[in-house]
């Protein structure tokens, strides 16, 4: 423990002045505290490997909290539930912002969870605890939805909030929300990140979230070259790890129902990743693939190319026919299913559905690319997506409820997907 305590706290510190101090300050006025405390902050829930059975815990205290446990206790809906508790300590490590301050972060692995049954948790230590929180293991016997959210980035508590708030009341029985990158935009602003926190709570406690980073995850010197992954990324969260060891808990898949996930990180090492997806892919048995990653291999907004993502993953894409990919970075909505590279060397007609959405307030001019059947510039929007047997459903909507894009990708009895319009033509 002593040397991961070591290390830990060198990374930080090796990328202390990648980027400008000023950037990554606290507001002289703060709307909500950013330093941590005894009582346990910045908690958020999210899948193991075994979706099944593995839920994984993350949250913050200040020095003197160093010794952190999680109680946990089966659901079973009466007063009295908590006196059946179960008591796990969790895995703690020092870790020490740009500003000196200092704070303990804490992970549990929560194995062995039943299918069906409903818990409720609380972390912390004597006397300094946080609230009861809810979650559920779903049988995952037949359709479930999710919530797709594109990046969030600026004006965090005041505009992006309601974004996911909005989804959560709409879909609050969806079983995962997965976020594409970009959850901040100075990756070691410790304000910012204490803004996405706050920002996305409870609804973070409740449900697990999965997320890949994004370009603003990453440090970068005053050139906008990147140096390496935020510090507080493996701090914060805590994914499978079951993806390239280079890229560990960046890259990674789950199964879920009769879907298997895969995320990636299209910041770098690009090469290594096609290589795992396609072993992945190779051995693939699910009937639905959905993949997400940060910049998309064809651009929505105008004047952005992302040649690595194109050139390096669109073949495999279109080689294992997935079905759906999440995208983000541009800023812009956008979807479409004849992403086509332009390159003229493979298959590129196979059907998958590529969207890039934006949750949060930064806009980008939208670009004029003929892949994109339905496209909006300077609109928040949240995806809803259910998964059926034969079909996925998506809609997306904007920020007062209303629907703004909805289709069905249909799975055919030859293998072949079919694309189907659910709202009016305009």
């Amino acid at each position: 423990m002593r040397v991961s305590l070591i290390v830990f706290f060198m990374i930080n510190l090796c990328f202390a002045y990648g980027q400008s101090i000023e950037k990554n300050t606290p507001p002289e006025n703060l709307l909500i505290p950013y330093k941590a405390g005894v009582v346990p902050d910045r908690i958020i829930l999210s899948l193991g490997s075994n979706t099944e059975s593995e839920r994984l815990i993350n949250w913050r205290t200040d020095t003197t909290a160093k010794e952190q446990y999680i109680e946990i206790s089966e659901q079973d809906g009466s007063v009295d539930f908590y006196k059946k508790k179960l008591n796990f300590k969790a895995e703690s490590k020092l870790f020490v912002n740009l500003q000196n301050d200092s704070a303990y972060y804490h992970q549990i692995k929560l194995h062995d969870l039943e299918k069906g049954k409903k818990y409720s948790y609380r972390v912390g230590y004597e006397g300094f605890w946080s609230p009861w929180f809810d979650f559920e293991v779903e049988s995952q016997n037949g359709d479930f939805q999710f919530i797709y959210l594109g990046d969030a980035q600026n004006d965090l508590l005041p505009l992006w909030s309601r974004v996911i708030h909005n989804a959560y009341k709409q879909a609050s029985n969806s079983t995962m929300i997965l976020h594409v990158g970009d959850l901040i935009n100075h990756s070691q602003n410790d304000y910012e990140w204490a803004e996405w926190f706050h920002a996305a709570s409870p609804i973070i406690q409740k449900i697990p979230q999965v997320i890949v980073p994004g370009n603003h995850e990453y440090i970068k010197d005053d050139d906008g070259n990147k140096l390496g992954l935020s510090p507080f990324w493996d701090a914060h969260f805590n994914f499978p790890k079951n993806g390239p060891s280079e890229l560990r808990n960046q890259a990674y898949y789950f199964d879920y129902g009769n879907c298997k996930f895969i995320f990636l990180n299209s910041n770098e090492k690009l090469e290594i990743q096609a290589s795992w997806l396609e072993k992945i892919l190779e051995n693939n048995e699910k009937n639905w693939t959905i993949i997400m990653f940060h910049h998309p291999v064809v651009s929505g907004a105008s004047g952005r190319i992302n040649e690595g993502v194109l050139k390096n993953w669109k073949p495999i894409l279109d080689r294992y026919q997935v079905d759906l990919v999440l995208q983000g970075h541009d800023h812009v909505y956008g979807r479409g299913n004849e992403v086509i590279s332009g390159l003229d060397q493979w298959n590129e007609y196979t059907g998958t559905v590529y969207v890039v959405s934006v949750a949060g307030r930064k806009m980008y001019p939208l670009g004029n690319h003929p892949w994109m059947q339905k496209k909006a510039e300077n609109l928040q929007t949240y995806q809803i997506v259910t998964v059926q047997k034969e079909s996925i459903l998506f809609d997306t909507y904007k920020t007062n409820g209303d629907l703004f894009d909805s289709f069905e990708i249909k799975k055919l009895t030859n293998g072949d997907k079919q694309l189907i319009e659910r709202l009016p033509q305009q």
